[in-house]
Parts: C-alpha cells; sequence; structure tokens
C-alpha cells in the first residue's frame, strides 16, 4: 500500500521560514520522481515543485522559486521542501504526491502575523 505522509507544517510568520517532510512507503521510491501540490481555501490544486527520481533535476511554479527548494533523500525514502520567505498566499494544505501512485493527506501551512 502506498502511503506518503507529510509532517512538518504549522503557523508562521511572513519572512519565516518552515521545512515540509514527506515519509514514503509502499512503493520503489527512487525510481519515481515526486511532487509537491498546495491547495488554499477555496481554490483549486496548485503545482509548487517537483523532482526527478534522482534528485538531479528540479522545477519550480514561478510563484515559489527562489524561495522554495525541494529534495529528496533517497535511502531514507523522504521527499522535503525548504520554504523561505514565506508570504500569506503560501497559506495552504500542502501534498506530497507520486503523480502515478497517489498524494498524501496534506499538511497545513499558515503564513499569518
Amino acid at each position: 500500500e502506498v502511503q506518503l505522509v507529510e509532517s512538518g507544517g504549522g503557523l508562521v510568520q511572513p519572512g519565516g521560514s518552515l521545512r515540509l517532510s514527506c515519509a514514503a512507503s509502499g512503493f520503489t521510491f527512487e525510481t519515481y520522481g515526486m511532487t509537491w501540490v498546495r491547495q488554499a481555501p477555496g481554490k483549486g490544486p496548485e503545482w509548487v515543485s517537483s523532482i526527478t527520481s534522482s534528485g538531479s533535476s528540479t522545477s519550480y511554479a514561478d510563484s515559489v522559486k527562489g524561495r522554495f527548494t525541494i529534495s529528496r533523500d533517497n535511502a531514507k525514502k523522504m521527499l522535503y521542501l525548504q520554504m523561505n520567505s514565506l508570504k500569506t498566499e503560501d497559506s495552504a494544505e500542502y501534498y506530497c504526491a507520486n503523480l502515478a501512485e497517489g498524494w498524501g493527506k496534506g499538511n497545513l501551512v499558515t503564513v499569518s502575523s
């Protein structure tokens, strides 16, 4: 059974940082590209970032480019999203996804003063 479990979210002030983690199990993690998707209240899902299976290539939405960094540790079957210079508009439920196998249940990030 594919499981993706996000952690590390919470409340942070504008300009602050958070690091999201995603623990993967139930599939051969090291052979899949991975993705972070977010959904703000009342809005549709928004692609945030993706990383290739080896971690050698990454891509970002324009809205987070230069502020967020995606990474992975294949030995630990972990996916990460380092979020810096957070803005109120970054507030959302953040999902870790293997687009072929499934999504996690999400982790809430709230950016507010």
